[in-house]
């Protein structure tokens, strides 16, 4: 139990992801988010920029409730502060960005695919910016589970996959691994200082991600009018629901990277939302997975966890 008590902060930030991306999906199969020309074209980024601006709403007033708001304002004075701010614009305004228009234009599977190798290029920056190390068996395991998420993409492939412009959505899928792999990286970076913990690097996280996508990356998709009109409805509520599962997943994915296993391990542990969205789907939607989705769940959620853990640990020490 030791072994996988070091994970849980880990592995609860990718449950409660899963719980945010099944009912972000909920929302977004919601009025006005779907049926309208105006929705197709801007649905997707508008409701990624809510989403931040409300899990920054969340943090505030989950900072403001423990007297926490001037540690976050020391923070951001700080180097580190600043490098969390660069981890906060790689993470959500390029990588989100990025994510959103290459499903716009190679669809939802072949996106998945190439964004399932974000925690791999998180490793090697971890490797080399925070000296963090995985076993051979570790990293076997950890591209086990990449290999099940790939597989996953691959089973909810459609013949009508490749929607745009192929070039421009290879380079927004590259955008979305690279600003992913990278926020882990810096912001765990960050925190190694003292004046920056994970609660304040987070609400600079978020905070940042929503003023950008306000001030820069909705006007310059021209989404402002549709995203102001999309405010007042029942799907916008939805959308703060989620935010709010995902502003708690951020909390402890934060909480892990700042921990011991450092930021590497804790992608490998956030991706096994993956797997977990298969069940909240099945729970809150009603979608049965296929026989093949539950092996891929498996194969996920079994990879992470033993690319997280000591095995020695996980499995009993020699001669104990």
């Amino acid at each position: 139990m030791g072994a996988l008590s070091k994970t849980k902060f880990g592995l609860t930030s990718g449950i409660l992801w899963a719980l945010d991306t099944v009912i972000l999906g909920i929302a977004l199969g919601m009025s006005p988010y779907i049926d309208t020309v105006e929705a197709i074209a801007f649905g997707a980024i508008a409701s990624s920029a809510l989403h931040d601006m409300f899990c920054a709403v969340w943090l505030f007033i989950y900072m403001g409730v423990r007297g926490r708001l001037k540690d976050t304002w020391r923070a951001l004075r700080t180097r580190s502060g600043k490098v969390v701010v660069l981890g906060a614009l790689l993470g959500g305004p390029i990588g989100m960005t990025g994510y959103v228009v290459a499903i716009n234009n190679i669809g939802p599977g072949y996106t998945a695919i190439i964004s399932a190798f974000y925690p791999a290029v998180g490793a090697i920056l971890s490797y080399l910016i925070l000296k963090e190390r995985m076993s051979a068996k570790q990293l076997v395991a950890f591209f086990c589970a990449m290999g099940g998420i790939v597989a996953m993409g691959v089973l909810s492939m459609t013949d009508a996959e490749t929607t745009g412009n192929a070039a421009l959505g290879l380079v927004g899928a590259a955008a979305c691994v690279i600003g992913w792999g990278s926020e882990a990286v810096l912001c765990g970076w960050g925190m190694k200082d003292d004046l920056v913990d994970n609660e304040t690097a987070l609400q600079i996280r978020e905070t940042t991600s929503g003023i950008v996508y306000a001030a820069v990356v909705l006007p310059a998709f021209g989404a402002w009018a549709f995203t102001a009109s999309a405010v007042p409805s029942a799907a916008t509520g939805v959308v703060a629901l989620a935010a709010l599962a995902g502003t708690v997943s951020y909390l402890f994915y934060y909480k892990s990277i700042s921990s011991p296993i450092g930021a590497a391990k804790s992608m490998a542990l956030n991706i096994s939302y993956s797997a977990w969205a298969v069940l909240f789907a099945f729970l809150l939607q009603g979608t049965v997975p296929t026989a093949g989705s539950v092996v891929c769940c498996v194969v996920i959620l079994a990879g992470t966890i033993l690319a997280a853990s000591d095995w020695e640990d996980l499995f009993g020490r020699k001669g104990a």
